[in-house]
């Protein structure tokens, strides 16, 4: 059996696992740099994807518990998609992609880890991201600790008003 060394997972392993939603919690808990919450708007926010499929990997966020898309109201969905953009303009800024996965498994069936409280996913992409360890082995090796990845983001949303 091959083992790949992952010790920054203990903390998910020990950590006692939050009752409830945790996209609705997380923002309650005004720890954003804990949390990986990188803006806040007024009714969306954006949080670093804790179990990335690559680095970057952003989620918006409405702060409303809702589980279908059809019950955003207008000024939630606008702003929500709004915030989209301005997520991408900030992953290409920090990581110079221009590729990108963005969009939403909604329902358990499609996919949805979190089935109950909508969030877009935006995965940056990079040509020859994909690689033999995802085939050959069924893992992923992520390059860059979540915590250095929020740092370059939150500083680069300092330091650039206009994204």
């Amino acid at each position: 059996m091959e083992r790949i060394w992952a010790p920054w997972r203990i903390r998910y392993i020990e950590e006692k696992q939050p009752k409830g939603c945790f996209l609705c919690e997380k923002p309650k808990q005004k720890n954003d740099a804990h949390n990986y919450i990188l803006f806040r708007g007024k009714k969306n926010y954006i949080i670093l994807n804790s179990f990335p499929y690559n680095p970057g990997h952003l989620m918006v966020v409405p702060y409303r518990h809702i589980g279908k898309l059809e019950d955003l109201t207008e000024t939630e969905r606008n702003e929500h998609y709004a915030i989209v953009t301005r997520a991408v303009k900030l992953l290409k800024t920090v990581f110079k992609t221009d590729y990108y996965n963005i969009g939403m498994n909604l329902g358990r069936v499609a996919g949805a880890g979190v089935d109950d409280h909508i969030h877009t996913h935006i995965v940056p992409r990079w040509n020859g991201d994909s690689n033999f360890m995802p085939v050959l082995a069924d893992v992923k090796v992520l390059p860059e600790a979540l915590a250095d990845t929020y740092n370059k983001l939150k500083e680069s949303l300092k330091s650039n008003a206009q994204i």
